[in-house]
C-alpha cells in the first residue's frame, strides 16, 4: 500500500540493499550488539531510576518511519508523565520531568536505540526518524531523507540538533544522503560524542521539546555549500 509523499510501505515489495548498504549493516549490527553488551549495567540503571521516578511502562514506543518511509516502532526510556488534564498535565513541557529533562540531556534515553540498530530498523548514523504523519508533509526534496536507514545520530544532531529549524534539520538530512561514506559516519559519532558532553541543542529556542513540522511542500532544493566537514 502507498504512503504519503510517494513512499512505498514494505507489504508492497522488499527494500533492496546496495553493495554499500549491506557493509554499513553489518558495521552497524555488530557495533549495536557490542555496546549492548557494554551498557547493559547503565540501561539496567536507567531502567531502574524511571520505574521509580515515572513508573511503568519505562520503555516509551512510537511508530516511526523508516527505511523509504516503512513504518517501525521506535523504543527509548519514559521521560513524561502521561498526559493528565485534571493534574494540568497537557502540553510536553508540563509532562517533562526533571529526570527525563536529565535523561534527554545527556542521551540517555536513546540507548534503547540500540535494539532498532540491532534489528536493522535504524542505522547508528543517518537522519532521525519522524512521525509518519509528516510524510506528506515534505517537499520532494526533503522526502529523500527516507533514501537511508534513520540514525541513532546524524549530521543534523552534530551541526545544531534541536536549536536548528526544520528546513536546516531536513537540508542536513538530504545532504548526508548524498554525501555518505564511512568516514563521514565516523566523523559523526566523534561529533556526537563531543556534543553530548557539551550538551549543545538540546531543545528549541522556547521550547521544551521539538516543535511539530507543519510542511514545507514547496521548499526547493538549498544551493551547493561546502560539505566536506562535520
Amino acid at each position: 500500500m502507498p504512503v504519503p509523499g510517494g513512499l512505498v510501505n514494505a507489504s508492497d515489495r522488499p527494500v533492496p540493499l546496495t553493495r554499500s548498504d549491506r557493509g554499513k549493516r553489518i558495521v552497524d549490527a555488530t557495533v549495536a550488539a557490542i555496546l549492548l553488551v557494554l551498557v547493559a549495567p547503565i540501561v539496567a540503571a536507567v531502567a531502574v531510576l524511571v520505574a521509580v521516578g515515572l513508573g511503568r511502562p519505562v520503555l516509551f514506543r512510537q511508530c516511526r518511519s523508516g527505511l523509504h518511509g516503512v513504518p517501525f516502532e521506535v523504543v527509548k526510556f519514559r521521560t513524561m508523565r502521561p498526559p493528565d488534564p485534571s493534574r494540568g498535565l497537557v502540553g510536553d513541557g508540563a509532562r517533562l520531568t526533571p529526570l527525563g529533562r536529565w535523561l534527554r540531556a545527556t542521551s540517555l534515553d536513546e540507548l534503547p536505540t540500540l535494539w532498532n540498530v540491532l534489528r536493522g530498523d535504524m542505522s547508528l548514523v543517518g537522519p532521525r526518524p519522524l512521525l509518519p504523519e509528516y510524510l506528506d508533509r515534505y517537499s520532494p526534496w526533503q522526502a529523500r531523507r527516507h533514501e537511508v536507514r534513520p540514525g541513532v545520530t546524524g549530521l543534523a544532531q552534530v551541526r545544531g540538533r534541536n536549536s536548528l529549524s526544520w528546513e536546516e534539520k531536513l537540508d542536513y538530512d538530504v545532504e548526508y544522503v548524498d554525501t555518505r561514506c564511512l568516514r563521514l559516519d565516523l566523523s559523526i559519532l566523534v561529533a556526537t560524542v563531543r556534543t553530548v558532553l557539551r550538551r549543545e541543542g538540546i531543545t528549541a529556542s522556547g521550547a521544551d521539546t521539538a516543535p511539530e513540522f507543519l510542511g514545507s511542500p514547496h521548499r526547493p532544493a538549498p544551493p551547493q555549500r561546502d560539505r566536506t566537514t562535520v
